[in-house]
């Protein structure tokens, strides 16, 4: 991945470098053409100057004698033309006859020897010129033929330095040159510390996913900019704390499954052993009746009555876990019901039960305590709760139970007089087949009450919890106020 972005990097810097180059290469070709295309239209426009003015030279003297033959006239006026040219153009100037031999220059050490292409297109009726650099200066040579009234009479020749122009040309090209190095030279080193500012985070966003590609959760990225990377690395650390969570939550699902499987195990295994105890019973005594219980009549009715008590007691068991095991919400739909007045019902209903244990309840219950849940299974909560406190209190003894609602929450307590029960013992009460007292088990629990009680308080949002101490149990369940729709 680093070899990967490195490259990345490298051909950032690469590409610019080679952009830079042929931009830097075609701008100053491209200034040098201009340049030098400049100077030739300079210097033709000088050249066709001299021109004109050499031919009013010529004319001028000609128009003062005329003779027949004019290339002989022109060899005798030749040194004054060239002496009234050399000062009117600063140039050097040489005339030619018309086979090109030198008459007389303004200087001839200029002209002597020098046969150049431009004379030879002057032999030929040609206008020419050529530049020469010699020694660091540059210099033209212009030649043109000499015609009067459609006849040549002569050659004229100039010899003229440009160097100043050339000059000029070459400082304003180093200019340009030096200028140009300076601006790509600052915009190449811009773009290698653009691409740094690019391939640097996508290096760390890199080896970030390598940690997290090797199972590390915990790395996060620290980019403080504000523009696509910096939201890209944030993105990614919301990803990755995302990526967090959901892992967080499939491990906290597997452990509670786990610990599902474990109870749901132990609850099967508690059915079994709590199933095979009555019908042990049932079997034993069916076959001791099978075996003498008509020569026994005592021992038959005995073993009748057992056998009735412990199917009774099957049957309670059956019907507790069937209820138990039933899949929530499928009895009806879930309701906005007056909690505390489904509770005086089921108060009024329990106490004939109560009074066969010689005991009495006293309900205090405030109106208007809405819930949101199935009636059936809330008085299937409060009746478990009545039924329980009933069987073990204490004989002679009044039961109470009160509901209220703080803070938008909905608490009812029940609370009897009873045996206190040990605090490591409590917990293990809303366990399954948790009855194993035999004093409980002579008043037909088959210890399956409080857990289903607990089912439907979670099952409902709430809670529940007992305590015990100085001679009193109190099981309070909370449940949250529901609230009608429409309001806050």
């Amino acid at each position: 991945m680093k070899l990967g972005l490195r490259s990345i990097r490298a051909k950032f810097v690469v590409g610019f470098l080679l952009i830079f180059a042929i931009s830097f290469a075609l701008l100053n070709q491209t200034v040098s053409s201009i340049i030098r295309t400049s100077n030739q239209s300079l210097i033709t426009d000088d050249l066709i100057g001299l021109k004109k003015t050499g031919n009013g030279y010529v004319r001028q003297a000609f128009l003062v004698n005329h003779f027949s033959n004019d290339d002989v006239y022109f060899e005798q006026i030749a040194e004054e033309i060239i002496g009234d040219l050399y000062y009117a153009t600063s140039s050097e100037v040489g005339a030619y006859t018309i086979d090109g031999r030198l008459i007389h220059a303004s200087d001839p050490a200029v002209f002597s020897g020098t046969t150049g292409d431009d004379l030879e297109q002057a032999l030929r009726g040609s206008t020419a010129y050529t530049i020469s650099y010699d020694g660091g200066t540059a210099g033209v040579l212009y030649s043109y033929p000499v015609v009067i009234d459609g006849k040549k009479v002569g050659i004229l020749r100039y010899s003229k330095p440009y160097e100043l122009l050339y000059e000029q040309s070459e400082r304003i090209l180093n200019a340009i040159f030096y200028i140009a190095l300076a601006i790509f030279a600052a915009a190449f080193l811009f773009s290698y510390l653009l691409s740094r500012h690019i391939s640097i985070p996508l290096t760390k966003l890199a080896a970030a996913s390598n940690e997290v590609r090797q199972g590390n959760l915990d790395v996060r990225l620290t980019l403080r900019r504000r523009d696509e990377i910096g939201r890209l690395a944030g993105d990614f650390n919301e990803m990755i704390g995302q990526l967090k969570r959901q892992i967080d939550t499939i491990e906290s699902d597997r452990n509670r499954l786990a610990k599902l499987h474990m109870q749901n195990k132990h609850f099967f295994d508690n059915v079994t052993h709590e199933l095979k105890t009555p019908l042990t019973s049932i079997m034993g005594y069916a076959n001791l009746i099978a075996e003498n219980g008509e020569s026994d009549p005592e021992f038959f009715r005995k073993g009748m009555n057992h056998i009735m008590d412990e199917s009774r007691r099957l049957q309670r068991m059956v019907v507790s876990l069937l209820e138990t095991s039933k899949e929530r919400g499928r009895l009806e739909e879930t309701g906005r019901i007056d909690a505390g007045q489904l509770l005086k019902d089921v108060c009024d209903a329990m106490t004939f039960k109560a009074q066969r244990y010689g005991k009495s309840i006293r309900c205090d219950a405030d109106g208007r305590l809405y819930v949101r849940a199935q009636p059936d299974k809330l008085r299937q909560l409060f009746i478990n709760l009545i039924d329980n406190a009933i069987k073990y209190g204490y004989a002679g003894t009044a039961i109470e139970v009160q509901a209220s609602a703080v803070s938008g929450i909905v608490g009812i307590t029940f609370k009897n007089e009873s045996d206190s029960i040990a605090p490591d013992r409590l917990a293990s009460l809303f366990e399954p087949f948790q009855a194993d007292d035999e004093r409980w088990r002579e008043q037909g629990s088959v210890g399956l009450g409080l857990h289903i009680a607990r089912s439907i308080a979670d099952e409902l949002g709430g809670g529940i919890a007992m305590t015990s101490a100085n001679g009193e149990t109190c099981v309070t369940v909370t449940l949250p106020f529901a609230e009608r729709e429409g309001e806050s």
